[in-house]
């Protein structure tokens, strides 16, 4: 009978994105570019947070690349407000790469400001891919309830900022705002926390804030 031998294959299967993404990244930080990862599960406020923050970076130039599945509804949206976006339709991909955006920030008339990376809905894939951004940004609801960071944990891990959406509904649903922030806090122990809603505008000052501080490290 021969004996069986079990070999180990060490090999990085994000290494051709990581190289990209590192590329893309020295690209936007030459040309004054601020760029930060959207992320956050569907429906939790991406697009209307953009919105409001975008609002804010008055003489800040913007740009957006939208990531979805299918459909450009946000892209429209953004470019009505006069600001420079583009679209990826992923056809089924569940996140953005480093490849993708290199492409499509090379259609873009980039000059120094902020450059937003809208991440498709997941809480799961965006999170493991590096993309050439400078900053990832987390959205979370508390209408998906306060269990997200126990369930999600790498999402909150890997995140620099993360803004906890629609708590004007806090009075009227079950989230238990403790429990929550202790599951933040066991993976993720310097990222602000920053209550906002993007109904009433509630909190976005803070995050634009945060966001002028981080461009001047740049």
């Amino acid at each position: 009978m021969e004996e069986t031998k079990e070999i180990e294959i060490m090999e990085a299967v994000y290494d051709k994105n990581d190289e990209v993404a590192a590329q893309t990244k020295d690209s936007f930080t030459q040309k004054g570019i601020f760029a930060i990862n959207v992320m956050g599960a569907p429906g939790v406020g991406k697009t209307s947070s953009l919105v409001k923050i975008i609002g804010g970076l008055s003489g800040i130039t913007s740009y957006v690349i939208e990531g979805d599945i299918e459909a450009d509804f946000d892209t429209r949206l953004l470019q009505s407000m006069g600001v420079e976006a583009i679209q990826i339709n992923t056809g089924g991909a569940c996140h953005l790469d480093s490849p993708l955006i290199e492409k499509a920030a090379g259609e873009l008339t980039l000059k120094p400001g902020v450059l937003f990376i809208e991440n498709i809905g997941n809480l799961v894939c965006p999170a493991e891919f590096q993309i050439g951004e400078h900053v990832k940004m987390l959205i979370s609801t508390v209408t998906e309830g306060s269990d997200k960071p126990y369930k999600y944990p790498l999402a909150f891990e890997k995140a620099d900022i993360i803004l906890l959406n629609k708590c004007d509904l806090i009075p009227y649903v079950d989230f238990d705002e403790e429990f929550f922030l202790k599951g933040v806090r066991a993976q993720n122990k310097t990222a602000p926390v920053i209550k906002v809603s993007a109904k009433s505008g509630e909190g976005y000052e803070e995050v634009i804030e945060w966001i002028k501080g981080k461009m001047k490290t740049l």
